[in-house]
């Protein structure tokens, strides 16, 4: 029978677990491609490629459609950014977390894990994923790129730490590309990457994470003995 995260009397190793949202909790990547390719289509840029695309998930916006649409001129990327905003809000209704998130993230906090999110979403963008997931109030707090410096600097996981007061040895980022584990690296917190997201895991290795989730029950597992 698989161990339950709350199963243990120990106290947290990681007194502040961190998410990224999209790829990781949300499962959205494939939808945010989709909507990448066609903003670029749109404004008539060349179309990245689905991995080209993926890569940039992560990024604060404007970065990211500035990497994935290198020949778009600047005076542009607002009407890009409007574009990928129209198509992202097609689809609003299309997306989800990842099945068995709602019962680890309830376990975590349970067993007495303060939980974040780190995101390259808009502060707007998380804050509405937030209520039709109907997660306030899970999270203790967040930071999305529009309100602090975009991935990987580590600037978001600095302020969490000194918003709740958790030194950044207690911190584990847990994320689905190699933006939230160099992040979590530059800012001297451990870090788990999980594979069913935007990056293929190859990479992951090289920036030294504690583990690499296959799934959501492989993630609730690994926490349940190493969180």
């Amino acid at each position: 029978m698989p161990l339950s995260i709350s199963s243990s009397p120990r106290p947290p190793r990681f007194g502040l677990v961190v998410f990224d949202w999209d790829g990781t909790l949300y499962d959205s990547t494939g939808i945010i491609v989709r909507c990448i390719q066609a903003a670029v289509r749109d404004v008539g840029g060349t179309v990245p490629d689905d991995r080209s695309a993926a890569y940039v998930i992560g990024m604060s916006l404007g970065q990211a459609l500035a990497h994935a649409a290198p020949d778009v001129p600047v005076e542009r990327y607002p009407q890009l950014n409007e574009r990928y905003r129209q198509h992202y809000r097609k689809h609003h209704d299309d997306l989800s977390l990842f099945d068995g998130v709602l019962p680890l993230l309830e376990a975590l906090k349970q067993r007495g894990h303060l939980l974040a999110v780190a995101t390259g979403k808009s502060r707007r963008g998380l804050d509405e994923a937030l209520e039709s997931v109907e997660l306030r109030g899970v999270f203790d707090a967040s930071r999305t790129a529009d309100e602090t410096a975009g991935k990987p600097d580590p600037l978001m996981l600095n302020e969490l730490a000194a918003d709740l007061g958790v030194p950044h040895a207690g911190i584990l980022m847990i994320g689905d590309t190699t933006h939230d584990l160099l992040m979590a690296r530059n800012a001297g917190c451990a870090s788990v990457g999980v594979s069913y997201g935007a990056h293929t895991p190859e990479a992951f290795g090289a920036l030294g994470p504690l583990h690499i989730a296959h799934s959501v029950a492989d993630l609730s597992a690994w926490l349940a003995v190493n969180g």
